[in-house]
C-alpha cells in the first residue's frame, strides 16, 4: 500500500487530469484521480514486451519449395519374450 501511494504521487506531475463530467476541476490532484489518470501515462510509456503473434490461418507451404515425400521405414516386430524355465532341485 505504501508503494502505490507513493507511486501515485510521483505521478500527479505527469498525468493529465482526466475527470468525469459531474466532477469539478482541482489544482492539486489527490491519489483518486491521479490513478483514474494513470491509463494515459502508462499508454505513453508503453511496454517493454513484443507484440503478440498473429492467430488464425497458418501461411502454409513457402513458393517455390520442393514438396518430397516422408521417408518409409521397416516396421520393426518385437518378439514377445518367454520366461525361462527355472530348474528345481529335487529334495
Amino acid at each position: 500500500m505504501p508503494l502505490m501511494s507513493w507511486q501515485l504521487w510521483l505521478a500527479q506531475d505527469l498525468v493529465i487530469e482526466n475527470r468525469l463530467p459531474w466532477q469539478s476541476a482541482t489544482i492539486n490532484l489527490t491519489p483518486g484521480p491521479v490513478a483514474q489518470s494513470m491509463l494515459s501515462l502508462l499508454v505513453d510509456i508503453g511496454t517493454p514486451t513484443k507484440i503478440p503473434k498473429h492467430r488464425g490461418k497458418s501461411p502454409g507451404w513457402e513458393k517455390g519449395k520442393v514438396r518430397t515425400n516422408a521417408p518409409c521405414y521397416p516396421t520393426v516386430k518385437k518378439r514377445v519374450s518367454r520366461r525361462k524355465k527355472s530348474s528345481r532341485l529335487a529334495i
